[in-house]
């Protein structure tokens, strides 16, 4: 633990400079008098490292003194190698930086390590896109707009966005102020707030962007963090939903749980003997009847007992398509 806290404390000090006893004590849930007691530990072993005493003074190193990553346990070089299957480095257009940073890490790792580290991306695979949606190609689900988005967020300007919400041709034209980016199953979100509340805009739905001179008004204390908590309670809560009771076959059943186990309320009775098994019935939730037309995939292996209204809307639909295809 205290080797662990060593190579911290040289790393804060790297990479800020001169940082308050206080705020090293602070960041690594101990007393001040360990981190001095600390501080001499890293002198006695050759680190340039000195205190300043008064109102602006604190822990600092020599200028010029730099010290490499080797200190990384297995562990953590490992997940430092899983960075590069996340996928969101294509859409900033970090990539090259991202395999630049890795080669760096991989040149200072411990002789032990790297072997596994290099296994990492033959190893461990990220794909964020959801089952039955082939996910867009690398920075289509972005948007065109993403790289101006990204330099308002880092510029702390506000931004002039045309947008086009679902199910309205128009867009609308926002100035906003960015919080930052968010992505979440491969797409990307801007939250911002738009005259002091917060709101969220998906990437792709930005037809067009301008970061002007104005300086950003956040809301203060508010960090992204912050306003993506507030932004996912709001779609994550739910209208009151509908209860939907369905029957399937038994052998489209694995299939059906994985596509729609979300919105299944309890586990599916086992199997059991006898033809009479051929179905399996299942109780679900959905926000709405509409939504029960997602069931159609599955054609004659799915059917809805109740309530009426979902398995009028599921009549209409069929009609519907009934139609279009005798035509």
């Amino acid at each position: 633990m205290k080797a662990d806290r060593l190579l911290s404390i040289l790393l804060l000090l790297q990479t800020r400079g001169r940082v308050p006893a206080t705020e090293l004590a602070g960041r690594l849930e101990v007393s001040v008098r360990t981190i001095y007691r600390d501080v001499e530990s890293l002198s006695a072993a050759g680190v340039p490292v000195f205190t300043e005493r008064g109102r602006h003074g604190g822990i600092s190193l020599l200028p010029g003194y730099r010290t490499d990553v080797t200190g990384l346990t297995a562990d953590e070089a490992r997940a430092l190698f899983v960075l590069s299957a996340q996928g969101a480095h294509s859409d900033l257009g970090l990539d090259g930086a991202l395999g630049s940073a890795l080669r760096k890490v991989m040149a200072a790792l411990p002789a032990p390590h790297r072997p596994a580290a290099e296994r990492i991306t033959e190893r461990i695979l990220v794909d964020p896109a959801r089952w039955l949606q082939s996910g867009p190609a690398a920075g289509a689900a972005a948007g065109p707009e993403l790289g101006e988005l990204q330099y308002a967020v880092f510029a702390d300007r506000r931004l002039r966005l045309s947008y086009r919400h679902s199910g309205t041709p128009a867009p609308v034209e926002y100035t906003v102020d960015p919080y930052g980016l968010v992505s979440k199953a491969a797409v990307w979100y801007l939250v911002a707030d738009l005259h002091g509340e917060p709101r969220l805009f998906r990437a792709d739905r930005v037809l067009a962007a301008e970061t002007t001179d104005e300086a950003v008004r956040r809301r203060a204390g508010v960090g992204l963090g912050d306003a993506w908590v507030v932004l996912r309670e709001q779609v994550e809560r739910l209208p009151k939903e509908l209860p939907v009771r369905v029957r399937v076959r038994r052998g489209r059943l694995d299939m059906f749980v994985r596509i729609h186990g979300g919105r299944v309320t309890a586990p599916p009775p086992e199997a059991g003997a006898g033809p009479a098994e051929e179905w399996v019935e299942v109780a679900m939730v959905f926000p709405a009847p509409a939504a029960v037309r997602a069931l159609l995939a599955f054609g004659a292996d799915v059917e809805v007992l109740a309530p009426l209204a979902a398995r009028r809307e599921l009549a209409r639909a069929a009609a519907d398509a009934l139609r279009l295809y005798q035509e």
